[in-house]
């Protein structure tokens, strides 16, 4: 690769298939490609067709044959069990192979969906590289999610096996997932063939007789599974995004593309090599963890970290110090979310002071928008550099960042630096969708990449090609929407304001306000509803209900908000953070019947809004903002 990244740039753009082609070199290939991307039917564009690989022997069997077996692969670090267990990339391996023997036991074939609803232990990095060993696709569904979540994804997913565990823990407190499972699949139309469960000493979980098998028993029974080359085009798992109507979207990611993308990306984004320790504090339920967790770091051949804690409360705010400090963590990723949890516990520092971070040299953040004391915050006490990163489950790795593996370039606190190499980004006005016409340096709009996306990039959704093309290439042809909002300044730094739809960042969890929605709407008493995203010092984005009252409903107000809140708890999960609901007495809306969630936004977070032309009745606004101060929120 060219040095620099203007020319590293300039080059993957101008020439990408010559770009991709190199970078594939690294990467492992039972059989080469016929072309390097296969664009004769836009806008689905494949990367790699014709070839054959297997992810699995790229991660693990690879570095076992060239004889870097004994090289650490995965640090399991758990504060709340209090232990810590290490795996070899020969150990890991081997425990993977077994564990793809027993899905081949389980009838599991190429082309066959696994569903992984596990929580963060080592057991779940077996599971998704068992699938990839044998050509299953995998389907990780976060731990978090509550029965109905889970039987949505399913129900769409179909899986022949649902690999899950007795338990997780959050902090000190057992979260038994069994129940949730056996729910969901009560609710599910699809049914499951088999479950393998694994059975944590904390909570043990009934099973059930003939569909039921435990996790260990059958590993331990099993004749260990060979790597079975797929297609460079095939799907290596779906992922599930929220969409705006509460259905879920199946993202889908190749196994070429992907396999090259992030092998590329962890060297020359995050400038990590092989053999040094790599740790992203996520989970594997989310993109972040898919990609930074389990996948890129074997990958490269580095050692992974994967821990089952909190920033804080596991047990306090140094916890990320101990564990950078204990395994000489190079580089870590996490979400701005987590530094503002850390600096409101330890405004000065305390618990970094004494800690030996000498080799700590990177710190990323991504997830929502990283705010500039926070970056300025950790600069301080840290003395490193801390680089904002964007990117979205649908893209699998970052879009914009400070590509220290190929050249840092100044940091600009409140953006997330320039585009990475074969990603190009435009910013287009989004009141003229259809019209692709482009903004200039300083103006915001809406950001979108020009088609095609670069390798490991979604192709498409899962069994579903034209909700792929209405949801995300629709809106300006030829180009991908991220549905983000923002600019790029005169230097070419891209900085990220906002969502353009009503997906809400919280504490790095994208969530659909439609789906929150939908549950509020089923609440007996409630005639509509609105949920709005209002800025939070924590956690990026809070979810704020407004609901409107079925006429006749003489209950207390207090009454339906607290059952309006134990609804979204019980169908959507913890995960929502869904704390507040107000009664109002009426939604503002423009004449033709949307809800102005702008501008309820606005009014919340205490900014100054001009009154919409469209609006149909201006009182409920007054009445809106009346409620919202009343109920401490910055209106006015």
């Amino acid at each position: 690769m060219p040095r620099g990244y203007a020319e590293t740039y300039r080059r993957a753009l101008e020439c990408p298939e010559e770009f991709w082609a190199e970078a594939a070199e690294a990467i492992d290939w039972e059989r080469r490609w016929e072309r390097v991307l296969d664009a004769s039917r836009p806008p689905f564009y494949r990367w790699f067709p014709g070839a054959r690989l297997n992810t699995c022997w790229n991660a693990l069997d690879r570095h076992v044959a060239a004889g870097r077996g004994e090289r650490m692969a995965l640090i399991w670090d758990s504060p709340v069990t209090g232990q810590i267990l290490r795996f070899t990339y020969r150990e890991l391996r081997d425990e993977v192979a077994r564990l793809a023997g027993a899905l081949a036991g389980l009838g599991v074939v190429m082309g066959d969906r696994v569903l992984i609803y596990m929580p963060m232990v080592p057991e779940a990095a077996f599971a998704m590289l068992a699938c990839a060993r044998i050509g299953a696709i995998h389907s990780v569904v976060f731990g978090g999610f509550a029965a109905h979540e889970l039987a949505t994804r399913i129900d769409d997913a179909k899986p022949r096996v649902i690999l899950s565990a007795s338990c997780g823990i959050e902090v000190n407190r057992i979260i038994p997932y069994k129940p949730l499972l056996d729910a969901a699949i009560v609710e599910a139309s699809a049914k499951p063939e088999h479950c393998v469960i694994l059975q944590r000493p904390m909570c043990q979980a009934e099973l059930v007789g003939g569909r039921d098998h435990d996790w260990y028993e059958l590993a331990a029974a099993a004749r260990p599974a060979d790597c079975v080359p797929v297609l460079a085009t095939d799907p290596l798992y779906i992922l599930y995004t929220s969409g705006t109507t509460g259905v879920p979207k199946g993202v889908v990611r190749d196994n070429g593309g992907h396999a090259v993308a992030l092998h590329w990306s962890l060297r020359n984004i995050y400038g990590v090599h092989p053999n040094e320790v790599f740790w992203t504090a996520s989970d594997v339920g989310w993109v972040v963890g898919h990609s930074y967790i389990v996948y890129a770091p074997l990958l490269l051949g580095c050692t992974t970290v994967m821990y089952e804690g909190k920033p804080v409360g596991t047990p306090d705010a140094g916890a990320f110090w101990r564990v950078i400090e204990q395994h000489r963590v190079r580089v870590f990723f996490t979400a701005p979310t987590a530094f503002r949890a850390i600096k409101r516990e330890d405004p000065d520092g305390l618990l970094i002071r004494g800690r030996d971070l000498g080799e700590f040299r990177a710190l990323f953040l991504a997830g929502e928008r990283a705010d500039p004391p926070t970056v300025a915050w950790a600069e301080e006490q840290l003395g490193i550099p801390v680089i904002d990163h964007w990117w979205q489950t649908e893209t699998g790795w970052p879009i914009a960042a400070n590509c220290l593996g190929i050249e840092p370039l100044p940091v600009k606190h409140g953006s997330a630096t320039r585009a990475v190499p074969g990603w190009d980004v435009r910013v287009l006005d989004a009141e003229a969708k259809g019209a692709r016409r482009e903004l200039a340096p300083g103006e915001i709009g809406a950001l979108a990449v020009k088609l095609p996306l670069p390798p490991g990039a979604l192709p498409t959704l899962w069994q579903a090609d034209d909700k792929f093309v209405a949801a995300y290439l629709s809106a300006f042809p030829g180009f991908y929407q991220t549905a983000d909002a923002g600019l790029i300044d005169g230097d070419g730094y891209i900085h990220v304001m906002t969502r353009t739809d009503d997906i809400i960042n919280v504490a790095a969890h994208r969530l659909s306000t439609g789906e929150i929605e939908e549950v509020l709407a089923a609440h007996p008493d409630v005639a509509e509803c609105a949920v709005i995203g209002v800025a939070d010092a924590l956690k990026g984005q809070v979810p704020l209900g407004l609901l409107v009252l079925k006429a006749g409903v003489v209950r207390p107000a207090g009454e339906v908000e607290r059952e309006a809140m134990q609804l979204v708890r019980d169908r959507i999960g913890p995960v929502a953070s869904f704390k507040t609901a107000l009664v109002v007495a009426g939604l503002p809306k423009t004449r033709s019947g949307k809800i102005l969630r702008g501008t309820m936004r606005k009014i919340a977070e205490g900014e100054d809004y001009p009154l919409p032309a469209t609006i149909d009745d201006p009182a409920i606004l007054v009445e809106i903002a009346r409620v919202l101060g009343t109920a401490g929120y910055a209106a006015r």
